[in-house]
């Protein structure tokens, strides 16, 4: 019906009704109205002018009438968020009037509010950084506790019209779920009615019954339209806005087939040419969202099997019969006495036990900062220990995602150059460009030859061309590859790194706590009072350097607190007690000036300046690491070592002539030395100990920390690997190399089933309805190879 003007009289004003210009809706009268623009409440102008005054006007050339409509003015009841036990419940740490809140924002729904909620910062200056999850529909807020309270941020989002939803409960994992539970439900019971209502139509009727035949096609109609305003909803919307961003996804080519079948449907229908294919649009749909639900438990259960309590190898000192013993992580309790040593990450909420203590949090918040805390205070999991160790009691477990967030930090994420999830987009791009372009030569041609199958087929070759088993083909063959990996002892950071291992063509060993381990062969030389002695067992206690954890062994004792500590990187380290100054390390650094070559590994001990003698240390390459380097062969660039060259002559045995052994290097040379590989062109894999190497780590294009149940953590790296499973890094390799061989096969194959249901769709001799239930059989197909051949593969490879 066309829109015509309402004019009471002549000369009388005229009555328009116009929408709102931040939420769209229509405006009863024009009492709110801002320059030449209408709003339909005092809310919505409210927000319009909060944007204006700080300059985010921009928030309205994302998306027309992007706001959400505020019925009453902004909720400013949020004084309850201040209280401490409320408050404790949602922050996830507060550090040095530093806070950090994940808040629930069910209103988010398109780029728009993207763009505002990440720009929260110029509403208010408090508020240090704002991150988005769009699919969880959470916001993340950086904020200055100490200038805004918690209950103003959340009245500060509420007066954007973003109320955050407050839940002191944590949300079961399925919740996630319930939507797309929901939309199949509803597309699975009106798919079963149509069909049924059909059955006339299918078996024909009776011309005398053709009043029964119209009303079931318009009860087909009545039930289709839940089928596509609801259960199809997500494909229209993900269409729709990579349409307004210029780019073109794997959605596409579904929302048009579906548009077409209910659009042709209902002309048939309505014109009374025909029944229309409603049974195979709610049949489409339907089985689209099985093949979505299906995707979404095989993540879920790839995301168990990344699990921290697998995916983390840490351990931590815990007190235990008077006596402190390493614990792994995931075995920990609420109230268990820790001991973090210095540069050792905290993996739980704690209470701090000794009387201070110095605390950096870079990992959590990028910003490199040391903060002093007393006894009592809470130590938020993420910090890392500065200085002498600090005794905690555990409070409160941190999540998985806490966990794997400090990993994948974006402070500590490497620009990689290679990423296979862009690859794959544009793979897809190419492959729905193509659909599209093969969907219309097709209608064309049955347009010329049968117009009535013009629809059918057209909708056919949409449906049968979906591109999702290309989607899924990497993250499924990656996903499958990090869960072997981590059975077998390696961790990796994310699945890009499988990739980026499968093109190493370099690889860099350090030496202490890599490729050699501290032995049982340590030997006391000097002289030195039994209590002097206890003093350096609890200097070395301090210390996560493999040399320091193996003389903390060999001297028995309990450890005291020192009143002071610091750690000097490749050299060594300085410690107090009272005020006695105790020194470990290299000659150099306990004042030797020319200690001369000696065989062995020597750790100098001074005390108050004076030197008492040294630890000498028979460290023993790790097992199986010769016939590792004569299974890499020339791919092994160089030996790196902070030592002196007093292991050369061993090490020249255990490396081929080709290979460089440099010794003497601080961690800025190791890192300038993996800087000037790449730059001839080498795909670098560097692996050390996590301590004198973060910065080799991230430089190179691939950094594996080796452990030994340590709990130094360096979120620098791409994987931690379990010392004893150094041996197999040419097989780590070679599986690398056979899941990309393995993508490469299963998109091979998914191409394979494209063109063979390509070629019956456009001869139309397939159905939308059997489109839809090829389509995401051949989605799990490809899922169930992947799976099936990475085990295969890392059966053969690892047994």
């Amino acid at each position: 019906m066309p829109f015509t003007d309402i004019r009471a009289s002549e000369g009388a004003n005229k009555i328009t009704v116009s929408s709102c210009y931040h939420c769209g809706q229509a405006c009863d009268d024009a009492q709110f109205g801002v320059e030449d623009k209408q709003f339909c409440c005092y809310g919505c102008k409210t927000v319009y002018e909060i944007l204006q005054d700080n300059n985010l006007c921009e928030y309205y050339s994302y998306e027309s009438s992007p706001g959400i409509r505020l019925e009453d003015s902004p909720d400013e009841s949020f004084a309850y968020l201040d209280d401490e036990q409320i408050k404790s419940k949602l922050i996830l740490f507060e550090i040095d009037g530093t806070s950090r809140v994940q808040l629930n924002i069910p209103s988010i729904h398109c780029i728009s509010c993207i763009w505002l909620l990440e720009n929260l910062h110029k509403l208010n200056s408090d508020i240090l950084k704002s991150e988005v999850n769009f699919a969880k529909k959470t916001v993340l807020i950086d904020f200055n506790i100490d200038k805004i309270p918690l209950s103003k941020v959340a009245s500060l989002l509420a007066s954007t019209g973003y109320k955050p939803a407050i839940s002191l409960e944590e949300q079961p994992a399925k919740s996630a779920n319930s939507k797309l539970i929901i939309q199949l439900a509803v597309a699975g019971f009106c798919f079963g009615n149509i069909m049924m209502l059909s059955f006339p139509e299918y078996f024909g009727i009776d011309h005398a019954d053709y009043q029964l035949k119209s009303l079931f096609s318009f009860l087909n109609i009545a039930l289709s339209i839940p089928v596509v305003f609801y259960s199809a909803q997500d494909y229209f919307m993900s269409a729709w806005k990579s349409f307004r961003q210029k780019q073109i996804n794997i959605d596409v080519p579904i929302a048009v087939g579906i548009a077409v079948l209910f659009i042709r449907s209902g002309i048939d229908i309505l014109n009374q040419t025909g029944p229309g294919y409603m049974d195979s649009l709610a049949g489409l749909v339907f089985f689209l969202l099985i093949g979505r639900w299906f995707q979404n438990k095989t993540y879920e259960s790839l995301a168990f099997d990344r699990d921290y309590k697998s995916y983390f190898p840490l351990a931590v000192s815990k007190l235990d019969d008077h006596d402190w013993s390493a614990c792994l992580v995931h075995n920990l309790k609420k109230g268990d006495h820790i001991r973090i040593r210095n540069n050792e990450i905290v993996l739980a909420d704690s209470l701090l036990s000794s009387h201070s203590g110095h605390f950096d949090y870079s990992f959590v918040t990028g910003e490199s900062k040391s903060i002093k805390l007393k006894a009592g205070d809470l130590v938020y999991a993420g910090g890392k220990v500065i200085g002498q160790p600090a005794i905690m009691v555990v409070s409160k477990m941190a999540s998985q995602s806490h966990l794997t967030s400090l990993w994948n930090n974006e402070v500590f994420a490497k620009s990689a150059q290679h990423n296979y999830k862009s690859l794959m987009d544009r793979v897809a791009k190419v492959f729905t460009w193509s659909v599209l372009f093969l969907a219309l030569l097709t209608g064309l041609y049955w347009y010329w030859h049968d117009q009535a199958s013009v629809w059918l087929t057209v909708s056919a070759v949409l449906m049968v061309a979906c591109p999702c088993a290309l989607a899924l083909a990497a993250p499924f063959t990656y996903g499958n590859m990090l869960r072997v990996f981590g059975t077998h002892g390696l961790y990796l950071r994310n699945a890009e790194v499988v990739e980026s291992m499968a093109k190493v063509d370099a690889v860099v060993f350090d030496k202490t706590g890599t490729i050699t381990y501290g032995s049982n062969n340590l030997t006391w030389h000097g002289s030195i009072s039994d209590r002097e002695f206890n003093w350096v067992k609890s200097r070395a206690a301090s210390s996560t350097h493999p040399l320091s954890v193996l003389i903390t062994k060999s001297i028995k004792g309990s450890i005291a607190t020192l009143t002071h500590f610091e750690e000097h990187v490749g050299q060594g380290t300085v410690g107090k007690m009272g005020e006695t100054v105790i020194r470990l390390g290299s000659a150099e650094f306990v004042g030797i000036k020319d200690a001369g070559p000696f065989k062995n590994t020597r750790v100098y001990v001074a005390v108050d300046g004076i030197v008492k003698g040294y630890f000498e240390i028979g460290t023993k390459l790790r097992i199986g690491i010769k016939d590792l380097v004569g299974r890499l062969g020339n791919k092994v660039k160089a030996l790196l070592s902070g030592d002196n060259t007093s292991d050369k002559d061993s090490m020249s045995s255990v490396f081929h002539p080709e290979t460089e052994l440099v010794f003497m290097q601080s961690p800025q040379d190791k890192l300038n030395y993996i800087s000037a590989m790449q730059k001839d062109g080498n795909e670098v894999l560097m692996l050390g100990d996590g301590l004198n190497d973060a910065g080799a780590l991230k430089q190179s294009n691939v950094g594996i920390a080796v452990s030994d149940n340590t709990g130094l953590f360096t979120p620098s790296c791409d994987g931690i690997l379990r010392g004893d499973q150094l041996k197999n890094l040419d097989l780590f390799l070679d599986l690398s190399k056979s899941a990309v061989s393995i993508l490469k096969l299963s998109l091979v194959i998914s191409l394979v089933y494209n063109l063979i249901g390509l070629g019956f769709a456009v001869t139309g001799h397939l159905t939308p309805l059997i489109a839809a239930i090829l389509m995401p059989i051949s989605s799990i197909s490809v899922v169930a190879f992947t799976t099936f051949m990475v085990n295969l593969k890392a059966r053969l490879v690892l047994s």
